[in-house]
């Protein structure tokens, strides 16, 4: 995978080998982003058990559990993590049922995982192009953090409208945060418009407000790491205020997001677990230390947006506008019938 921690300066390919490993790239975010990271947990279950063939059939279900268990310890707030997991685990029951033996175990959690990651790709794909109707030539958008194709394993979630949209003949511009303290939007989205031949203007996160107030923003497009039943939408730290800011200014604030970020066992955002991140990552940003020794830090990782201020919800099974419970439990219940 790209290690992402190294970007824009350095494009390297980080070679994951063992589950440590995976657990590690995803903590500390050489892979990042919720749909990423769940195909990352899903091959990284592969990782846990394609060496085991030779193990006893009982010996082997404990071990590709404790597999799973394990990676589940990477980070807590995207779903996306959890549910790729979930679904390697009911493959393993399911073959388990039918009697399989440890090969062909093995050979069913490989079918699972590389499902995920196509059915990812074609997932996205198809929120860009429901999203890229939202957009119009000449528009200017506004976006946080990274939800691009390093985000995802196809052409991202809330960048993929914007794709699209230029692949259609649109003329865009974006306006990309450069998103406090780990800089995803100038590391990496910034970077993926420019390999895109999208116009990109760097701005930091406390410029947000100016330029809609300015009245240079047409609509704003986010990602997701979680979201709850009733529509609260949690993403990266900042994404609250870019939301506040966008409905003060009469501004659209779209989200764009697989079904399978969706947790509807949570009713609301209050319920979702925030990850918090070291406090280094605020005191010495990249190695340098910017604040004074022992200072106190609080860092989520993430904040909730509520629902009330999300104009859309981008899906696989299409826009819903002005998320609520009853919308979104019908939109899973699509996916649910187009997956069988």
């Amino acid at each position: 995978m790209v290690e992402q921690t190294l970007l824009p300066a350095q494009h390297e390919q980080l070679a994951v080998r063992t589950v440590p490993e995976m657990v590690d790239a995803i903590y500390r975010l050489a892979v990042r982003g919720a749909p990423a990271i769940g195909v990352a947990a899903a091959f990284g279950v592969l990782l846990g058990v394609q060496d085991q063939g030779g193990l006893e059939r009982g010996a082997f279900l404990g071990h590709a559990q404790a597999v799973c268990d394990e990676l589940a310890t990477a980070r807590p707030t995207a779903v996306n993590l959890f549910w790729a997991l979930n679904r390697m685990r009911d493959r393993l029951a399911k073959d388990e049922a039918t009697g399989a033996d440890v090969p062909a175990l093995i050979g069913g959690l490989f079918e699972e995982a590389h499902a995920i990651y196509e059915s990812d790709r074609a997932t996205c794909r198809r929120m860009g192009e429901i999203g890229a109707e939202l957009i119009t030539d000449g528009q200017s958008l506004l976006t946080h953090c990274n939800a691009g194709a390093l985000a995802t394993a196809g052409m991202g979630t809330a960048l993929a409208p914007m794709y699209v949209a230029a692949e259609q003949g649109k003329k865009i511009h974006v306006f990309a945060d450069e998103t406090r303290p780990l800089l995803q939007g100038a590391r990496i989205t910034a970077w993926e418009l420019m390999q895109a031949d999208i116009d990109v203007t760097l701005i930091t996160d406390s410029m947000a407000a100016c330029v809609m107030q300015e009245g240079k923003v047409d609509a704003v497009f986010v990602g997701s790491d979680r979201i709850a039943a009733n529509g609260d939408v949690c993403n990266k730290i900042g994404t609250y205020g870019v939301a506040l800011c966008a409905q003060a200014h009469d501004i659209p604030f779209y989200v764009v997001a697989p079904l399978s970020t969706i947790d509807p066992s949570l009713s609301d955002g209050s319920l979702i677990p925030i990850e918090e991140r070291p406090p280094a990552e605020i005191t010495e940003g990249f190695g340098r230390r910017t604040a004074p020794e022992g200072v106190m830090t609080y860092s989520p990782a993430f904040d909730v947006t509520p629902a009330r201020l999300v104009t859309g919800l981008i899906t696989e099974v299409g826009l819903l506008q002005a998320p609520d419970t009853e919308s979104i439990l019908d939109a899973l219940a699509r996916g649910e019938q187009g997956a069988t």
